[in-house]
């Protein structure tokens, strides 16, 4: 029998959604605000969910602490109160649209964690906007 535990973090951080491959007027249609070239901000809510068998020995699917310090390790010391754009390898070329950064964390994390571990990410943007990875 399976189990799903959740573990839920905190971030800020700040980036522009642009295509440099697009002028500045296709950016503004396209990302609207959003692509304002001095940036915005979010207050991210991430979840991470793990589901696996429970351990006989231990009762655990995953110790929380381990998966705390693992996220805030991996993920928040990267992210938080930093410009996702400019501050981070991951953004360079990539745009750091929610589902960006949800795939990005999925894989920091997915390198982390043994093989037998169903991982799955939901990142809220905003109160009202969130995503979910994998589908």
């Amino acid at each position: 029998m399976k189990v799903a535990v959740y573990r839920k973090e905190h971030f800020n951080a700040a980036h522009r959604l642009y295509n440099s491959e697009w002028d500045d007027d296709k950016n503004t249609q396209v990302f609207g605000k959003c692509s304002n070239p001095h940036f915005h901000g979010h207050n991210y809510e991430l979840f991470v969910k793990i589901t696996g068998e429970v351990d006989p020995e231990t009762g655990y699917v995953y110790d929380m602490k381990k998966l705390s310090d693992l996220i805030k390790a991996h993920v928040i010391k990267k992210f938080d109160h930093k410009n996702l754009n400019l501050d981070t390898e991951y953004f360079k070329e990539l745009n750091p649209t929610a589902e960006n950064i949800a795939i990005v964390i999925y894989n920091i994390l997915r390198g982390k964690l043994d093989g037998s571990l169903d991982l799955k990410i939901r990142l809220y943007e905003t109160e009202r906007n969130f995503v979910e990875y994998p589908a």
